[in-house]
């Protein structure tokens, strides 16, 4: 099995399997032996068979071993699930993931190997025959254990180192980082200082110029005072002459009304209508009183 990679421990595993299949088959293939033996023997009696007798052997023959090759087959299948059982649980102990390719399975180049180290293997009949003891499939000895475990320490030692060195880089850095931020607060603290300085006369200057502002604007507004003064004088005295002019107005409406009235009223126009209006007042009494005497009656 040098041409599959295997290590002697693994080889020889894979042999104990291989003898193991090799002595199921032989049983197996015994008792199909035996189907036909017991068949010469309980049925092959005459010398003469009719075809229903021939054909009703021959499909017993092929009851009994069709279920002899399918329980071979069946049990065959559960053996193998068994097998990778064992080394799957023993792979997860230690974290692992094994995969398999079923399609290795029907290689025909890997088949052949295989045949061939069987023949090799068990070209011998009283080597087939031995019983080699072997343990079964357990998890690897404590060498194995102990040497993945050193592997292990010394990857995390090595990581752990990596940390280290990283870590200190990072002091450094943080160190330097320290060193420029307390350099550049004390220059912050040296330009607020100057800023301030600068500011402190900057604002002097403005706050006298907002005082000439101030003082000249009071000055506008003492002047804008005296002459709203005058202009509201001269308001009030022109809303005076106003008023007269209005009421010496109405006056004058007032007596053109009433000049107006007068000649209307002296107008032909106007007596014709007032006369009508004296007739048909007459008239309307006089008719009021005889409707009063209408209703009297009734």
């Amino acid at each position: 099995m040098a041409e599959f990679g295997f290590n002697e421990h693994h080889q020889n595993e894979a042999i104990n399997y291989m003898r193991f299949a090799r002595s199921k088959r032989i049983i197996r293939l015994k008792t199909i032996d035996s189907c036909f033996e017991d068949l010469k023997d309980s049925r092959l009696v005459e010398e003469t068979f009719t075809v229903d007798e021939v054909r009703d052997m021959l499909d017993g023959l092929q009851l009994v071993v069709r279920g002899e090759v399918e329980t071979e087959l069946i049990n065959t299948a559960h053996t193998n699930v068994l097998l990778l059982r064992q080394l799957f649980s023993q792979a997860e102990k230690f974290y692992l993931r094994l995969q398999t390719d079923i399609s290795e399975l029907e290689n025909r180049e890997l088949l052949e190997q295989v045949a061939e180290f069987e023949n090799t293997e068990f070209k011998n009949p009283n080597k087939t025959n031995q019983e080699i003891s072997k343990p079964k499939l357990a998890p690897l000895n404590e060498g194995g254990v102990s040497e993945l475990l050193n592997k292990e320490i010394s990857r995390l030692q090595e990581e752990n180192n990596k940390l280290k060195g990283r870590l200190r880089t990072l002091e450094t850095q943080a160190m330097g980082a320290l060193d420029e931020k307390t350099r550049a607060e004390r220059a912050l603290k040296d330009l607020q200082k100057v800023k301030g300085e600068q500011q402190m006369t900057t604002r002097s200057q403005e706050i006298t110029s907002l005082e000439d502002t101030v003082a000249a604007l009071q000055e506008d507004y003492q002047k804008s005072l005296s002459v709203n003064a005058a202009s509201q004088r001269d308001l009030q005295d022109n809303l005076v002459s106003a008023k007269h002019d209005l009421l010496r107005v109405q006056e004058q409406l007032s007596l053109a009304e009433k000049e107006l009235d007068r000649k209307f009223q002296q107008t032909s126009a106007y007596r014709n209508m007032k006369e009508i209006l004296t007739k048909k007042n007459e008239q309307i009494k006089d008719i009021r009183k005889r409707l009063s005497k209408y209703e009297s009656d009734e």
